[in-house]
């Protein structure tokens, strides 16, 4: 039997320069790379990350904003902010992406505690930006 609920697909992130955005997602986040090679051969016009088997990050260079047509002022959405993107971890997953930004001089916040989400009260969740400055929050539920 397919599940076809609504779920989130991809986000779109304004970067400055997408394999080494790449690299940060892969190394300091735990992330999947995907089409970086055929990005970096111009073969894709972007790489992604996977975050999970139903979900990406595309990594979109900004000069392609001129292209972004598709909605009127679609172009002006770079460089436009999101305030924050949230990744949900298990709490062992959530204790290693910290130790990893942490051993990368990555800045993360203080913890906070029982914020409430998508699935209820997280039990401890901390931001830290990305090297183009999109800002995610980690947490953890249990």
């Amino acid at each position: 039997m397919t599940d076809n609920s609504t779920r989130l697909d991809h986000v779109v992130l304004w970067v400055r320069d997408p394999v080494a955005s790449a690299g940060f997602y892969e190394q300091a986040v735990g992330l999947e790379p995907l089409r970086v090679t055929e990005f970096a051969a111009g073969k894709a016009p972007f790489p992604s990350v996977r975050l999970n088997e139903e979900t990406i990050f595309d990594l979109m260079p900004l000069p392609m904003a001129a292209y972004m047509n598709m909605v009127p002022g679609g172009a002006d959405s770079a460089g436009h902010p999101v305030n924050h993107v949230c990744l949900s971890l298990q709490g062992d997953d959530f204790q290693a992406l910290r130790t990893r930004l942490e051993e990368r001089t990555v800045p993360v916040s203080e913890f906070s505690y029982d914020s409430f989400g998508a699935r209820g009260m997280a039990k401890r969740s901390f931001y830290f930006r990305d090297p183009d400055g999109n800002v995610f929050e980690a947490r953890h539920y249990e």
